[in-house]
């Protein structure tokens, strides 16, 4: 397919264009096969460039001849496009819409672009399995790294490579795959270098409603246990929820099955509850014209601070389990891709200081997250304005960066990213140029070639000119387990995502810039009180001219 098949209009001159806190800007408006683009002559006016992929819905409005259409974006950004001409309004409109909604992954901007920059570092590279899994070889050798899944045919979500117990063999696996749901084994998600105690994830057994047993499963999950020891299964599903799942042939590990392992459930919500959830939020959020009373009502009506207390609950249930009480954990919900991971990447967030690094976090979203078959181009599809009922589609690593937000806000010195990076993953997740979040799993990433026909994001942010936008000055390094609040005045909407459009950010962009601007002032003092000490120090041992006579 040619895109200029798509384009009805390609250029309109006289388009006024609309945005939040900016300038109005009349120009020339150009559709190509992956962007609206909006130029002016006027000096100083910054372009506007907006790819057709971070488009989720748009409204056509005609007064007399002049037509305006309304942009909403995934990033939750609205433009406003005032176009002269009622026919050519409705080609951009008809463009628009058919190049925002194309199916093919490879007819997606990321194949086409092409970098401005240097490559140094080849992203899809630098977290590989293999290479995470090396540093677990020097604290343990109880573990090892099995390519049962090389060819995806024991499971289509898992990566090629998967660290299992060592004392289980490979045809075990195949066994307890059949067991599980799509065939998500329990696999070793994080080992917490403490106590040697372990998380687990995978999908929900099929006991069905004979109580199915498979002993290789539990001969699976033991294996992990240290003599004398329990372990922990957190089911991420209330307990009606999971005992429903028992006649669509899914259902929990019974505990005459699986006697070492007491069962916990946390329900947490997943998707049309949480696409449902996203769209009241942010309907409250542009709400203008209500009171504050109403605001607040609304805000609490869409639940969204509901899901976000229960994960970061859940996810220090977890932490709590395997860091007090000495316990291995197993995490899974119904298919293992959603909730399981929320749980699992946040409480790694709460036990490990490397994940609240920048190479530690972007090493956990590809371990946790794009490794382990999160469905990114099925929840990502639409966002926050579509009129989509798709039952795919869910805000769920949203919800998992805003969780992460409000652990950064309670421990602001024991990240060394910031909030401007949590919101980049936001947006890149929705819409990029890079291919990093195109597909559903490994095995499709891999029959896209995506590393051979696409730049990773993790080449683009690792440059030291834009890792420098990420990072945290207030960054110390902390090797202690953090313990979040989710008391409800810690919990806060976080603004960054759900207000950035709707409200100026000059005042705190200049409180930012002075904070660093003070910090970086510390620094040169206390480099040159040092410097003194050490002359002073010299002075004292050295030639004796401060002695006394």
């Amino acid at each position: 397919m040619e895109f200029a098949e798509l384009i009805k209009t390609p250029r309109v001159d006289g388009v006024v264009l609309h945005r939040p806190f900016m300038p109005t800007v009349e120009g020339t408006l150009c559709l190509t096969g992956h962007h609206l683009i909006l130029s002016s002559r006027q000096d100083n006016t910054e372009e506007l460039w907006l790819l057709h992929s971070n488009i989720d819905y748009i409204e056509k409005r005609f007064v007399g001849s002049l037509g305006t259409i309304i942009v909403k974006c995934k990033d939750l950004r609205i433009i406003q496009l005032d176009i002269p001409g009622m026919e050519e309004c409705l080609n951009i409109a008809s463009s628009i819409e058919a190049l925002s909604t194309l199916d093919s992954v490879s007819l997606m901007y990321p194949f086409f672009y092409r970098p401005m920059f240097e490559v140094v570092e080849d992203g899809w590279n630098m977290f590989l399995p293999e290479e995470a899994f090396k540093e677990i070889e020097t604290l343990t050798d109880e573990w090892r790294l099995s390519s049962v899944n090389k060819d995806f045919g024991v499971c289509p979500t898992y990566p090629q490579l998967v660290a299992v117990p060592k004392a289980v063999d490979d045809d075990t696996l195949r066994k307890v795959a059949t067991f599980r749901h799509g065939g998500r084994f329990p696999v070793l998600s994080y080992y917490h270098k403490k106590n040697g105690m372990v998380m687990m994830r995978a999908g929900q057994p099929l006991t069905g409603t004979n109580g199915r047993r498979c002993k290789e499963d539990e001969k699976l999950i033991n294996a992990t246990l240290r003599p004398g020891k329990r372990g922990y299964i957190i089911d991420t599903r209330a307990i009606n929820v999971a005992q429903q799942a028992k006649a669509r042939g899914g259902g929990f590990e019974q505990e005459a099955s699986y006697p070492q392992w007491r069962r916990i459930h946390k329900a947490i919500e997943r998707y049309n509850i949480l696409q449902e959830s996203l769209i009241k939020l942010v309907e409250a959020c542009n709400d203008q014209s209500q009171s504050m009373d109403r605001w607040l009502s609304k805000l609490e009506a869409s639940n969204w601070q509901t899901h976000v207390k229960e994960i970061v609950t859940t996810a220090c249930l977890a932490a709590q389990c395997i860091d007090r009480e000495g316990a291995s954990v197993l995490v899974h919900g119904t298919e293992g891709t959603d909730s399981t991971l929320q749980v699992t990447s946040l409480a790694q967030i709460i036990l490990d200081p490397c994940c609240r690094t920048m190479r530690g976090f972007q090493s956990l979203v590809e371990r946790e997250w794009l490794q382990a078959g999160h469905p990114f181009q099925q929840r990502c599809a639409q966002s926050a304005y579509s009129n989509s009922k798709a039952r795919l589609e869910a805000p769920v690593f949203l919800l998992f960066l805003d969780c992460v937000w409000q652990v950064l806000r309670q421990f602001p010195c024991s990240f060394q990213f910031n909030e401007h990076f949590l919101v980049l993953l936001f947006e890149h997740a929705y819409a990029s140029q890079f291919g990093t979040f195109l597909g559903n799993n490994a095995a499709e990433r891999l029959k896209l070639k995506l590393p051979q026909k696409t730049v990773s994001l993790w080449s683009w942010v690792n440059r030291p000119q834009e890792m420098e936008r990420f990072l945290n000055p207030l960054y110390e390094p902390n090797n202690l387990v953090i313990w979040p609040s989710v008391a409800p005045q810690s919990l806060l909407l976080w603004e960054g995502v759900f207000l950035r459009w709707n409200r100026s950010s000059k005042c705190l962009d200049e409180a930012y810039d002075e904070m660093v601007h003070i910090i970086e002032y510390n620094k040169e003092l206390q480099s040159k009180v040092n410097a003194l000490r050490r002359q002073l120090a010299q002075l004292e041992t050295g030639d004796g001219l401060l002695e006394t006579p």
